[in-house]
């Protein structure tokens, strides 16, 4: 069984209540990536006998440090409708509510399409850019096969303040596993803080609250399969103890999948 697929793979405990826990490949610093705990708690409305087509919207707001061990998760269905179904999300320890997130579902129908957003251009493919190093980082990140074409994560924090975050990297998961929803919000957060590609030093830092948009339905993730995906990120504003970050994840055929936003504590 694939890392992630063992990270959700959560038991029913009650009605609406599910059991599951940290898992060791996707340790972080301190406690686990959060795109893993955002995983699970998508994956407890994924397996809910009430749930209602797929999701377009995951917020997941981090109330506390997520400890190593057994987390409880709590889903509900706030209210059905004819189309649409949004839930209500708790992640519980032993402290008490460590996580909630809110999702919306819904039954999806073909309708006019289009996209504003633009995927850059002219990136080398996959296998004409180098992996980056993953040796004596977190465990996480060696769950990750990705390429940076910019914005790379500092081989070194020495302080030389950079004009912007951006980065665009290709991505996949390590070993490989077929995109889905899953992976996919976990992906969303697989970007590294912006504040690390900006200032290139150490800082302490928390995600506070990341939304994952999903603009992709399952069909569209299946032609993907275990392909690389590209990302793109960035940051809006530092300010008071908290940056924004922003990232877009692409198919390789130039199909926006999936948005996401978040807000970051740090410490200076």
């Amino acid at each position: 069984m694939h890392p992630l697929d063992e990270a959700i793979d959560l038991q029913a405990a009650a009605p609406n209540e599910f059991k599951g826990a940290t898992h060791p490949a996707y340790a972080n610093m301190v406690g686990p990536f959060g795109g893993t705990t955002s995983a699970q708690l998508l994956q407890s409305v994924m397996l809910h006998p009430d749930r209602l087509g797929e999701p377009v919207a995951l917020t997941v707001n981090f109330a506390a440090p997520v400890a190593d061990g057994a987390i409880r998760f709590v889903a509900r269905a706030a209210r059905t409708n004819r189309s649409t179904q949004h839930w209500i999300i708790e992640a519980q320890q032993s402290d008490g509510v460590v996580a909630t997130a809110t999702a919306v579902f819904a039954v999806r129908r073909e309708t006019w399409s289009d996209v504003e957003a633009v995927m850059p251009a002219n990136v080398p493919v996959p296998d004409a850019v180098p992996r980056m190093p993953v040796k004596g980082m977190p465990a996480w990140p060696q769950r990750y096969d990705m390429r940076f074409v910019e914005g790379a994560f500092p081989a070194a924090f020495d302080e030389q303040e950079q004009a912007h975050s951006r980065s665009t990297l290709w991505v996949r998961d390590e070993p490989e596993r077929a995109l889905d929803f899953a992976s996919l919000v976990a992906i969303s957060d697989s970007f590294f803080p912006r504040i690390y590609i900006r200032r290139r030093r150490r800082a302490l830092i928390g995600t506070v609250s990341l939304t994952t948009y999903f603009h992709a339905d399952s069909a569209l993730l299946a032609q993907v399969g275990t392909r690389h995906v590209l990302g793109v990120a960035k940051a809006l504003n530092y300010r008071h103890g908290y940056f924004d970050q922003t990232g877009e994840l692409w198919s390789p055929e130039g199909q926006l999948l999936a948005s996401t936003h978040q807000l970051v504590y740090f410490k200076d």
